[in-house]
């Protein structure tokens, strides 16, 4: 049953990915292409319905679909590629260069700019555009049209954060609030400045534009989450259905598990909320998304309905939730593991049995529960999870995902905000490929890989996507990183000797 809903979600998750990032720009049928990244999934839950969990399968088979499916997805995209004579309407994004010849260059966050509505500038402003760019700043050297952006190219002669200040305020000036001012470094390093249109300053588009906040959908998706995380916490309590139909006050048996989850969940979404609200990013409201099974809650989100300005503010909107989250779930797992029972390690002990939980398979989940159980956890014992240490298990399994180095997860906006959105998609590419081989030892893993293929490797620009960061979000991005890297490392054979586990 775990087997089919997983591959249920995982499904439902691929085909949103794929429809919405590429069923505007290929004629290709979203189905073919949602069937070829299903692939690998299909192939793994097909083995283990024929041959078993305990049949291990070749590891040709585990890694030729990561190979092959990739590039057969690529080839069909290209071959049902859609001519660009016309803005594209894809869903909060707007690429500036996808039919250029560089087509990563610019990738900026804005709402779908209505074709209608979209007007080249004329000479007259493209004459006091250039003026707009101060020989001392910038020096400016042509004009490249594009069907989505205006592209600035020229030679950077200040600080990337002084200039993109002025030539912003200049643009405005200009034209008021008509383009979103992106500026990028191209793929021979020299930064560019790009104006994309800003379908905000349509009166058509805000009249159709639907309600940013909606308090009340949030505290019904709430209050219902509590209510499932509740059902579902009195079934890990050991309370069976017989027992709470003759006692309904036995549902009170489920709150310790709803209320560790739901703060951990919550904190890590009201976290990105406060850090967008900070640096005027335009956002929804944090939602839960309540399911009446499996975890009582597929987590929760927030949608962002503007761009990023900085790769500052990306940091600290990553950092923020990424470290909140933790924080929280960290003191929650420590009491919860504290009131844990340890029992014999056996065949069935893994990561992802509740009642019986080997922690070996993290560096740092094995030093927390030797400190939280002391001489009571042993080389031979496994761990049967309190509710509380249940929920704080998955916040701590959920922030650890997050901070994985690529595409829009948190640890996708750090390394982008560090290094540069190349150089972040890079560390994005092996970090999936060092996944892939990670789930060849230990094969719990092997739905992270999976995740983490159908993410996009490429984070999204912020609008100044030049400037640097400062020493101190530096350390602290690679302090996050080796968080992670504590997490995923499984136990060295010294440490285990060294505490007996």
């Amino acid at each position: 049953m775990e087997l089919w809903l997983l591959l249920i979600l995982l499904g439902l998750f691929t085909y949103l990915i794929v429809k919405r990032s590429v069923a505007t720009i290929t004629r290709t049928p979203v189905w073919l292409l949602w069937l070829v990244m299903m692939t690998p999934a299909l192939i793994w839950t097909g083995w283990i319905l024929v041959y078993g969990e305990d049949t291990r399968m070749p590891p040709v088979l585990e890694i030729a679909p990561f190979v092959v499916c990739p590039l057969l997805y690529w080839v069909l995209i290209q071959m049902g590629r859609r001519e660009s004579n016309t803005p594209s309407t894809k869903t909060q994004e707007m690429a500036a260069t996808n039919q250029s010849q560089n087509p990563t260059e610019v990738k900026a966050v804005v709402p779908p700019v209505p074709v209608s509505s979209y007007r080249p500038i004329d000479k007259t402003e493209e004459t006091n555009l250039r003026n707009c760019f101060p020989w001392s700043i910038y020096y400016l050297q042509n004009i490249d049209y594009r069907p989505q952006a205006v592209i600035c190219r020229g030679k950077l002669r200040s600080n990337p954060e002084v200039a993109y200040k002025t030539i912003r305020e200049n643009i405005e000036n200009l034209f008021s609030d008509r383009f979103f001012v992106v500026f990028q470094e191209g793929l021979n390093k020299d930064p560019f400045f790009a104006l994309v249109p800003n379908p905000q300053a349509h009166p058509e588009t805000r009249q159709n534009t639907e309600p940013l906040k909606r308090p009340g959908l949030a505290l019904a998706l709430l209050v219902v989450t509590l209510l499932t995380t509740t059902l579902v916490g009195v079934e890990i309590a050991g309370v069976s259905n017989s027992q709470l139909q003759s006692n309904p006050a036995l549902l009170l048996a489920g709150w310790p598990y709803a209320v560790a989850l739901i703060a951990i969940l919550g904190i890590h979404e009201i976290s990105h909320y406060l850090t967008a609200q900070y640096y005027k990013i335009r956002t929804t409201l944090p939602y839960f998304i309540p399911v009446p099974f499996f975890l009582g809650t597929f987590g929760a989100f927030i949608q962002r309905r503007s761009p990023i300005p900085n790769r500052k503010a990306l940091f600290d909107v990553g950092i923020a939730s990424a470290l909140a989250g933790f924080v929280v779930a960290l003191p929650l797992l420590w009491w919860g593991l504290a009131h844990s029972a340890v029992v014999p390690l056996s065949d069935q002990s893994n990561i992802l049995n509740f009642t019986s939980l080997n922690p070996r398979f993290s560096l740092f989940l094995t030093v927390l529960s030797k400190l939280a159980l002391g001489t009571e956890f042993t080389s031979n014992m496994a761990i049967k999870l309190h509710p509380v240490a249940v929920a704080a298990y998955i916040g701590f399994v959920w922030t650890a995902f997050k901070l994985m180095p690529v595409g829009h997860l948190d640890g996708g906006h750090i390394v982008h905000a560090m290094f540069g959105q190349r150089t972040g998609a890079t560390i994005g590419q092996v970090t999936r490929l060092l996944m892939l081989g990670l789930s060849l030892v230990q094969t719990d893993l092997f739905i992270w890989a999976i995740f983490l293929f159908l993410i996009p490797v490429a984070d999204e620009p912020a609008l100044n996507d030049v400037s640097e960061l400062d020493n101190k979000r530096d350390f602290g991005g690679l302090l996050a990183l080796a968080l992670l890297v504590s997490i995923l490392l499984p136990v060295p054979g010294t440490i285990t000797q060294w505490l007996n586990i």
